[in-house]
Order: structure tokens, then sequence, then C-alpha cells
């Protein structure tokens, strides 16, 4: 990760010529926008102000690789489990796209070596690597657009870094992240849910209704209490996460 000890308007703050091979590698090909993707790597505490007064980290390209990244998997899921239901590819979506999981990706593409920031190692926010793979995302849409951007996302993202089994194997506990976000931010957590009998071999239905502060902010649906308790939570959680 780079140290900004510098910051200059009117050039780039990577060595332009190592900035550009190292992502000549990443990406496959040498792009010609190289400011566009070098604000993608500008962690928030190496924002500079630009003469007209426009800040520069890549907070705005993290939102738009975000939006992104979710269509892609959406549109990938979609296609490569032809007969899953609508709550396994959005928890299959969840799983990939979590801090986790991406912070993960992040570092295996390498990402870190690329990151300007002003904080120590130390201090560093633990989503710095999975931000900074939105960030790219939304850049990299921009210059090249959604079929470019999907095809490196899945070809030298998801296959090539991510062990995608092992990812939909491990079994995220939503409900726990919920309940400790709520504790956090002295906040109320309540599950209100209702049974719907089935009969003639048909299992019970159960809908929950996660509410925060009174508020209902995620509904869940499963053949048992704790898994719609789980799919409401997930719902609510990638809410929070965006809102970020």
């Amino acid at each position: 990760m780079f140290l900004l000890n510098r910051k200059k308007n009117n050039t780039l703050i990577h060595n332009r010529k190592e900035f550009s091979s190292r992502l000549k590698q990443l990406l496959g090909f040498r792009p010609a926008k190289l400011r566009l993707y070098e604000t993608a790597f500008i962690h928030r505490s190496a924002t500079y102000t630009l003469p007209d007064g426009v800040k520069v980290n890549n907070e705005r390209l993290e939102f738009l690789g975000d939006a992104i990244i979710d269509s892609i998997l959406s549109d990938y899921l979609f296609r490569i489990y032809p007969e899953a239901s609508e709550g396994f590819m959005t928890k299959t979506r969840a799983r990939i796209v979590n801090r986790e999981t991406l912070n993960h990706l992040g570092l295996s593409m390498g990402l870190d070596s690329l990151i300007v920031s002003n904080l120590s190692a130390s201090d560093s926010p633990r989503n710095l690597h999975g931000n900074a793979v939105e960030a790219l995302v939304g850049a990299l849409f921009i210059d090249r657009g959604y079929k470019r951007t999907s095809r490196f996302f899945i070809k030298r993202g998801l296959k090539k870094h991510l062990d995608l089994a092992a990812v939909l194997a491990a079994e995220t506990d939503y409900k726990s992240l919920i309940l400790e976000y709520c504790q956090k931010n002295k906040q109320k957590l309540n599950f209100t849910s209702h049974e719907k009998n089935g009969g003639n071999g048909i299992p019970p239905l159960f809908t929950v209704t996660l509410e925060i502060n009174n508020e209902p902010a995620a509904q869940g649906e499963g053949t048992t209490k704790k898994e719609a308790e789980q799919e409401a939570s997930m719902i609510a959680w990638n809410k929070i996460r965006k809102g970020k």
C-alpha cells in the first residue's frame, strides 16, 4: 500500500509507467484513462482537492461498483443455476459480496499494492481492499462498459481468485451480525413471526419481519423460524452495508 506524502493536482500520484504496467497485468489491457483508475485506489484518507473544489477519492466509484457487481452476479448466478430459487440466488450473491469475501478477493488480486492511503497498516479499515474492488469495477464500467466489466469480474476476479464452492459452503450468521450492529449502535432489534400451516406433505412456511427501533427493516421466509430469521437478517444486513 502506498503512503501518500505529497499530493499533486497536475500529475498522477502513482508512478505513471509503473501504474500503467500493473493495471495492464491486472486488467489484461493497457488502459488509456489512467486518472480514472488511479482515483479507484485513492482512499478517503488521501483525498486531495482540485482547484475547482472537487475532492478526489474512490468513494463515488465504490458506490457505482457496488451496484454493478450486484448486477453482474445476478446475471451470472441466473445463468449457471437455471433451476435455482430466488432465495438461493439471493443468499449466494450475498455471500460473494460480503465484506470478508470481497476483501479476500482484493488481496488476492494484489490491489493492496495499488491503494493510496495516509493511514498506517495498523489503522487501515477492514474493508479497505473490498472497497477497492468495488471502485475498480466502477472505473472499468465507466471506461469500457458493462460487458467488458462483467467479463473481467467473472474471469479475472471470481473464477481466478475465489473458490466459489468454498464460499457457498461457508454459512454466514447474519442474525448475529445484525444483533452486534444494533447493540453497537444502541438500536432496538425485534423479530416477529407468522406461521402458515402446510398440510398434505407440504411443510409449514414461516414469515419473519425484522424490526429496528420498531420500524420494519426486512422480511424473510423459510420452512423453519430460524431459516426465516436468517433470510430477514441477510436482507437487512445488505441494506445496512449499502447504506454505509
